[in-house]
């Protein structure tokens, strides 16, 4: 694979920041296969990665994410979230 203008977007003398990932031998996998369970956030999305489900870790649960063609060149971490959104609730008992 050659690399792509997405890929770099880290300093080109460093190169693309491509994590390996143990990916199953048939692509795309069986349905009911489970989720490649992955902590590394910073792995650039591949073009032979689509079609293929992770589960992402956000810092504290795994969240499942299906890799499309759209998301080829960014990162796994783009896509689940570390934060919870913040909601300012009122007590009921005033």
């Amino acid at each position: 694979m050659f690399p792509t203008r997405a890929l770099l977007g880290r300093s080109v003398w460093k190169g693309p920041n491509i994590v390996p990932l143990p990916l199953p031998r048939t692509l795309p996998p069986p349905p009911g296969t489970p989720p490649i369970r992955t902590q590394k956030r910073g792995a650039t999305i591949l073009p032979n990665f689509v079609g293929i489900r992770f589960a992402v870790h956000n810092g504290k649960t795994y969240h499942d994410v299906l890799i499309t063609e759209e998301m080829v060149g960014r990162k796994l971490g783009e896509f689940v979230p570390t934060r919870k959104r913040f909601t300012y609730k009122q007590s009921k008992n005033k």
